[in-house]
């Protein structure tokens, strides 16, 4: 009988996962959602052939050794993959995955609730009735900013931009994106139109972060592109949080160079700038994007065929470094 090839899963994932894997590996696991101590991974993850990870588990150049030559796949059960040296692992062949197209309709979602909440002021006035102070409706009592017709700017046409898009359709919105690539099917089924950053940012009245985090993209906003800003623009990000300088987001906050901003992630999470707290025209939530059963079970599943395609010499669709299969 031969025997299986070993594959470690560096959190507790929810089961689909492991049930996919069981037949096909060696499975051992860290049996609670609490990250476990470098060490401990170190030790783990030696002589296995595939390593599941999430985001928070950090897969450096020292992981991928300790594991071993044999190691051939890292699935990260997320829709980045900054947390892992991607540049090591295809040096050294080994295919790298993650799980975009699983946590589309989820993260749209969450990107559409902190611009609802900031244009509308909802988190703001839940705070004002939670006072339990008298208030009153006048003709200029809690006004917000309005959507339909408005410029909706999408950073980053990926999947996730893409179903923005698609939801911005039913406020007829103008939608303009900005993207190294084109993106042919936004365009056909949006009606989106490809701009530079520079003209995107003078452009929109909503600008919407779904970019990953890479050495070009870190602080990608900046001060000098929140000044470019409309004074009564709003910033929205649920890609990676060091894809914004949260210190010159927070003085561009403070002085209304910006009318307000929906963050669900942050630049040195979970550690947020205390600055922010003392904000109103800010909303924020604990990187929730993915946080539905159906899309954390739809990243399980994909994180597992991700492993099962590499195995069997196939493309995955959540590959990152397609170069690596393509010698």
């Amino acid at each position: 009988m031969t025997e299986k090839a070993k594959l470690y899963i560096a959190r507790k994932l929810p089961e689909p996962l492991e049930q996919m894997l069981e037949p096909f590996f060696d499975v051992n696991s860290n049996p609670i959602e609490i990250l476990e101590a470098k060490e401990e991974l170190l030790k783990k993850v030696q002589g296995i052939t595939a390593l599941v990870t999430d985001s928070r588990v950090k897969v450096d150049e020292e992981v991928i050794n300790a594991a071993g030559s044999q190691l051939k796949v890292i699935s990260n059960y997320a829709a980045g993959f900054n947390n892992i040296d991607v540049e090591t692992a295809t040096k050294k062949g080994i295919a790298v995955t993650n799980t975009p197209i699983a946590v589309n309709n989820a993260t749209a979602d969450i990107a559409w609730a902190l611009m609802f909440g900031v244009a509308r002021r909802v988190a703001e006035g839940d705070r004002l009735i939670r006072t339990g102070e008298p208030w009153g409706w006048t003709p200029s009592f809690f006004l917000g900013r309005d959507f339909t017709g408005k410029t909706l700017g999408i950073i980053g046409a990926g999947q996730v931009g893409k179903t923005m898009a698609k939801r911005a359709s039913g406020f007829s919105m103008d939608i303009i994106y900005s993207d190294s690539r084109p993106n042919a099917e936004l365009e056909r089924e949006s009606g989106a139109k490809q701009v530079s950053l520079e003209t995107l940012l003078t452009a929109a009245d909503y600008i919407s972060i779904h970019t990953p985090l890479t050495p070009e993209t870190r602080h990608m906003i900046s001060t000098k592109e929140l000044a470019m800003m409309k004074p009564t623009s709003i910033l929205i990000n649920t890609s990676r949080g060091p894809v914004v300088d949260e210190q010159a987001l927070v003085e561009a906050l403070k002085n209304r160079t910006i009318w307000g901003a929906g963050l669900d992630v942050f630049e040195n999470e979970p550690y947020v700038n205390q600055e922010l707290f003392k904000l109103d025209n800010v909303v924020m939530t604990p990187h929730i994007g993915t946080a539905t059963p159906d899309a954390r079970r739809a990243m399980a599943v994909m994180a597992a065929q991700n492993i099962l395609d590499i195995m069997e010499g196939k493309m995955p669709i959540g590959i990152v470094n397609r170069e690596v299969l393509n010698k």
